[in-house]
């Protein structure tokens, strides 16, 4: 992971180098010994650090080196952002101010720089200097670790067309999966208390592979009038627990805040109705935690089932388990029946019989659990050579053979590129239901598939992710018609692994209720958090004044009452100045309450990724357009949204602009400028009385990247020309128009004609949408 920061950083600075030379701009002067040091030091560290990540487990001081790197790398990075932010705003300004920047001049003069630009680039000089400085001592201190230069160019081949493949079949389970459904089917009159199964096993064994396939059984569906899934882990949140559970009976979100209410609704909800909870993942032995949702359950009727999966016994016991299920390892055949058919899939069968024989060694090192044989199959997968599966054999002989170590050489084993893409998965909680368009864009704005120049950032991206699934380290895909991955999930083994990868930068915080005054975390540098707010939760401000090292900060969850957001924002976007990626999206601070975004927003000029999804917004400041790294502006479902800044034309690295649900009425002027647009989800064509405030439709023809596009009206847009995929022509507008004036309803239909006649659609569409086409809205 290490090695791909630096190798970034390397390309940073070459890039900013060939800006200036090409702009024929000098920002940032008298730091050319520097900048010359600085490459020489990080190609010297370079040379040692696949070496070091290998030794950083059994050695502390390696590990101690490492995060001295780390730090020092993540400070130099924002300092070569702000050097890179300065030249394109200067860029930027000469097209919006008519003030363009000279060209053939080999110095960009003073006189052209107001006051803050002037002391801009003496502070990036300084940062430089001091930089250059500590990394000078690391470069020295690696002489004392006698590392192994073994410098490689890491040649990267994307995986193509991965399917989902379902490796969660259950392999020599026949017979505890026949008798879970079997004890699941049973009941009725002869089980008079609430009747609660538990699966007990360690971790990897395949508890939850076990559930679910029971679970989806056709019997069990057809069995129970309710089926609900709960992830627990630990700690036993009853509140986030009961949550969960009513909006699996209901269908949708609940508003309430209180337990006991919750328990009330569940209770009524289930009058009448057999059911069957499973709760996955149970740590806690605490039965205080578990008694209120036990009495509130038994309302069900009769034959309703509770399923647990736990890896203690004592756990099953204190929840009153009547069965318990114990899972053990595989048998050895059956563990080489799954890994084979991982490991040998689309291999010719000579080839598979000459890797047989290294590959039942292998197996017989996974000590029978199934997580083990999925990820070494999914890693010798990809290895198409003898010598490299005899390499893998002799790591394995190396280890200590449990389960963190074969996930640890599984990890090793991937490009440096991946390592990071997959260990910064730990950002979320375990047992998220994580969105790989989502995921993507993080990756992307953490500058983990290239510079930004880089147009292919997206299939980067799709490559890396499918490299993951095909290694096993994804599983519970959710598919569309098309069986392309849109949702997955982690094994809380791998997700616990990729946490121990990124333990000294991240920080998941929850905070409830009951909390007490701020916590101090000034004690360590977090470089990546995900607050998880519990109702009427205080919102910890000590995360703006202790933790401003932070790059990315994703709230989920978020129900307070405790202070205005709108308080609360201006010290979130002013002190955390480093983030790259924030996602606010989605939480109910007050049930109507209208959020500001504060002119503070203008501060995050390392920002690529902003979600402001489902918030009750209704403007935006026309600063957050200084945002010129910005590459993803998620504004989905911002009912209250009826426009756009006018300067969003500046934002010309912009590649996904998500606007769909909201409510405005154009799109504003410069838009044809973001040349980098991939995503614009919906184009609004205005009426005159937007004047010259609003983009006529064939602005469209200069954005020859767009990916998916749905639009009210297509009408002069080439859009012939663009690589479109999904085409909606919603023509609802239009129709809404007859209730104001009821005689233009023909000259309406007549318009709308018209403009499917002028529609070209392009070869690349997938799918055309229709709607409120010719269709009267008239009360």
């Amino acid at each position: 992971m290490a090695y791909a920061t630096v190798s970034s950083i390397l390309e940073q600075l070459a890039s900013i180098i060939t800006q200036e030379k090409q702009d024929y701009v000098k920002l940032v002067v008298g730091v050319d010994k520097e900048v010359k040091m600085l490459r020489t030091n990080l190609e010297a560290v370079q040379a040692v650090l696949l070496e070091a990540e290998e030794r950083r487990l059994k050695e502390e001081a390696v590990n101690d080196w490492l995060g001295q790197l780390k730090d020092t790398c993540y400070d130099l990075e924002d300092v070569l952002d702000e050097w890179k932010t300065a030249l394109l705003k200067l860029k930027i300004e000469g097209v919006h101010e008519n003030v363009l920047v000279p060209k053939k001049v080999p110095f960009f003069p003073f006189s052209c720089f107001n006051y803050k630009r002037v002391h801009l680039r003496h502070q990036i000089a300084i940062k430089i200097k001091d930089i250059t400085k500590n990394l000078d001592i690391i470069a020295l201190e690696r002489e004392n670790f006698l590392f192994r230069p073994t410098l490689t160019s890491e040649n990267f081949e994307g995986v193509q067309n991965v399917s989902s493949m379902d490796v969660s079949d259950i392999y020599g389970r026949d017979a505890e999966k026949n008798a879970l459904v079997r004890k699941l089917l049973e009941g009725g009159e002869q089980v008079r208390n609430l009747h609660i199964i538990s699966i007990v096993g360690m971790g990897g064994i395949g508890k939850t592979t076990l559930a679910r396939i029971a679970y989806n059984d056709n019997q069990i569906v057809e069995n129970f009038d309710e089926r609900i899934w709960v992830f627990v882990s630990d700690p036993f949140d009853e509140l986030r627990i009961a949550k969960a559970i009513v909006e699996s009976l209901k269908g949708s979100p609940s508003k309430v805040v209180e337990l006991d209410s919750l328990l009330n609704i569940i209770r009524e909800s289930i009058v009448g109705k057999k059911f069957l909870l499973v709760l996955d993942n149970v740590w806690t032995e605490d039965y205080r935690k578990w008694e209120p949702l036990y009495h509130c359950l038994k309302n069900g009727l009769y034959g309703s089932k509770i399923l647990i999966t736990t890896r203690k016994e004592t756990v099953a016991r204190m929840m009153h388990s009547i069965d318990i299920i114990t899972i053990n390892p595989l048998s050895e055949e059956k563990c080489w029946e799954l890994f084979s058919k991982i490991a040998f899939s689309g291999r010719a069968r000579e080839e598979c019989e000459n890797l047989e024989e290294i590959g039942r060694k292998i197996v017989g090192k996974c000590s029978g659990l199934p997580l083990a044989a999925r990820c070494m199959g999914g890693l010798l997968r990809l290895k198409k050579h003898r010598e490299e599966w005899l390499r893998a054999l002799e790591e394995l002989n190396r280890s200590e053979h449990d389960i963190l170590s074969l996930l640890f050489l599984s990890y090793q084993l991937l490009p440096s590129t991946v390592q990071q893409c997959f260990s910064y998965c730990a950002i979320f909680p375990e047992g998220y239901r994580i969105d790989k368009e989502q995921l993507i864009k993080l990756w992307m704005a953490q500058g983990f598939l290239g510079l930004e120049n880089n147009m292919d950032m997206e299939r980067v991206g799709e490559e890396y992710f499918n490299d993951l699934v095909t290694r096993s380290l994804f599983q519970d895909f959710e598919t569309d018609s098309d069986g392309n991955i849109l949702f997955c999930k982690m094994h809380d083994l791998v997700h616990e692994f990729a946490c121990f990868i990124r333990k000294n930068e991240l920080l998941i915080l929850e905070v409830n209720a009951l909390e007490g005054p701020d916590r101090d975390l000034s004690d360590r540098k977090f470089y990546h958090s995900t607050l998880i707010l519990g109702v009427e939760a205080p919102f910890p401000l000590s995360i703006c004044s202790s933790m401003k090292s932070l790059r990315s900060l994703l709230i989920l969850y978020g129900v307070t009452n405790y202070q205005s957001m709108n308080e609360i924002m201006p010290r979130l976007f002013g002190e955390l100045t480093r983030l790259r990626a924030l996602d606010v999206s989605g939480n109910i601070w007050y049930e109507n309450m209208v959020l500001d975004i504060p002119k503070e927003i203008g501060r995050l000029i390392h920002l690529r990724y902003l979600n402001l999804s489902s918030l009750k917004i209704k403007e935006l400041p026309e600063v957050l357009c200084e945002l010129y790294n910005l590459q993803t502006l998620e504004l989905r479902g911002c009912a209250d949204l009826k426009s756009l800044p006018q300067g969003l034309g500046k934002l010309t690295n912009l590649r996904h602009l998500v606007n769909e649900g909201t409510s405005l009425t154009c799109m504003p002027i410069g838009i044809e400028r973001l040349i980098c647009l991939r995503t614009l989800s919906e184009f609004v064509v205005s009426g005159d009385d937007n004047g010259d405030k609003a983009c006529a439709l064939k602005s469209l023809a200069n954005l020859t990247h767009l990916r998916g596009s749905e639009v009210d009206v297509a009408k002069e847009a080439e859009l012939r020309n663009k690589n479109l995929l999904f085409l909606n022509l919603n023509f609802e507008k239009h129709a809404e128009e007859e209730r104001v004036n009821v005689d233009r309803e023909g000259e309406r239909m007549d318009k709308d004609e018209l403009v499917l006649d002028v529609l070209q659609p392009p070869l690349s569409l997938d799918r055309l949408e229709i709607t409120y086409y010719r269709v009267s809205m008239i009360a």
